[in-house]
């Protein structure tokens, strides 16, 4: 008979591992044992919980979206003022857990991924929509009619740090992305006035 409660536990964990076995393969090419190994279990269990690879994997994406849109609301609790909104979505971002090896190497598995399965492809328009919202928030009052345009091109170069740095042969930070970030927001808003 199974332990109550260790149901969740046991699906954090395989979710973890997969999240950590996808970055290290570079690919969804890794199979439920693989996974279901690194989280210290069998993977007749991780199919009891999942029913395949599939869901496992959509699983890790949803908990990487949950884990940065957690980030993002924290970090705008009690800011004040368009600016101070934009720089916690930049610095949400960028968070160390966010921006952590294994969540990139990830995010560029998810994004290559989206192009073929409609599962991903609906997570990341929901958290594109979402990124955009909360950027168009802080930009309306300060670009004006330029702040649609503002906000896909922040959105754009949040994904290139995450691209870029997926890619790198230097190990990149989350303060150097977000400094990157912030001096480009600062040109832009400049131009705008």
């Amino acid at each position: 008979m199974p332990k109550v409660g260790q149901e969740p536990i046991r699906k954090a964990a395989l979710v973890k591992a997969a999240i950590a076995e996808v970055a290290q393969a570079g690919s969804l090419e890794v199979t439920m044992a693989r996974v279901a190994r690194a989280a210290g279990m069998s993977a007749p269990l991780a199919h009891h919980y999942f029913g395949g690879k599939e869901a496992l994997f959509e699983a890790a994406m949803r908990a990487i979206l949950s884990d940065y849109g957690a980030a993002v609301r924290a970090s705008l609790a009690g800011v004040q003022g368009p600016r101070a909104r934009l720089d916690a979505v930049i610095g949400a971002s960028f968070s160390a857990p966010n921006f952590a090896p294994e969540v990139i190497a990830a995010w560029l598995v998810f994004y290559v991924q989206a192009r073929e399965r409609p599962a991903f492809r609906r997570l990341l328009r929901v958290y594109h929509a979402r990124l955009r919202s909360n950027l168009l928030a802080g930009l309306r009052p300060l670009a004006g009619e330029g702040a649609e345009a503002a906000a896909d091109m922040l959105g754009a170069m949040i994904d290139g740090q995450y691209l870029r740095a997926a890619l790198s042969d230097r190990p990149a930070t989350g303060a150097e992305a977000e400094a990157a970030l912030r001096a480009h927001l600062d040109l832009m808003l400049g131009a705008a006035r």
